[in-house]
């Protein structure tokens, strides 16, 4: 993507982050394909950072293509939960917890917050290598700001879409519009970051 390569594999799993990126960047041009296509498996995430993930992943692709990668490390970050889920956010509630566990689990840790301790953001870093020994990988980061709701509303999205209600909101992720989801969350202002790095 940097030496205007225009396939590009996606360092995840994740079939809701591969919609989301993937029709993203098919915008801008680009040929999507996601690393289970390609029968590549996932890497445990080792990294104590969303960078260092994203560039695990992305390294870890590249090396098993031999072609461009997208790595892509996010969560959901609660100050007054010293971060958390955080760098957990998708093993919240365990190793084979599902997105309706985790949601509970946070409903729980922050029964009796107020508002103001209600604070939250969903982090997205995005890793670009064009290789695996690739040096200069490009790095964005994306942060959508917002709150968690006292109880889950909505079907849309995946994760903790339905507890997060974004600034400017009165209704959670998962009520948003798909598309106008698309269009402002944390992977979006990532991927306009990226693409500012890229110009």
């Amino acid at each position: 993507m940097k030496n205007s390569a225009q396939n590009l594999i996606l360092a995840t799993n994740n079939v809701g982050k591969v919609s989301e990126i993937s029709d993203l960047l098919a915008a801008q041009g680009y040929q999507v394909s996601s690393q289970a296509e390609h029968g590549i498996d996932s890497i445990p995430e080792t990294g104590l950072t969303f960078v260092e993930n994203a560039l695990l992943k992305a390294r870890h692709v590249c090396a098993q293509s031999g072609t461009a990668a997208l790595g892509d490390d996010s969560g959901l970050v609660v100050p007054t939960l010293q971060g958390a889920p955080g760098l957990y956010s998708a093993r919240y509630a365990g190793p084979n917890a599902n997105d309706t566990d985790n949601n509970h689990k946070l409903l729980q840790a922050m029964q009796g917050f107020s508002d103001t301790q209600r604070q939250a953001m969903f982090i997205c870093v995005l890793a670009l290598l064009d290789h695996q020994y690739d040096p200069e990988p490009v790095i964005a980061i994306g942060r959508w700001h917002g709150r968690i709701a006292t109880q889950p509303s909505g079907s849309n999205g995946f994760g903790y879409d339905p507890l997060f209600i974004p600034n400017g909101f009165q209704q959670t992720a998962a009520q948003l519009d798909p598309e106008h989801k698309k269009q402002i969350s944390h992977r979006a202002l990532a991927l306009q970051a990226l693409f500012e790095q890229l110009k």
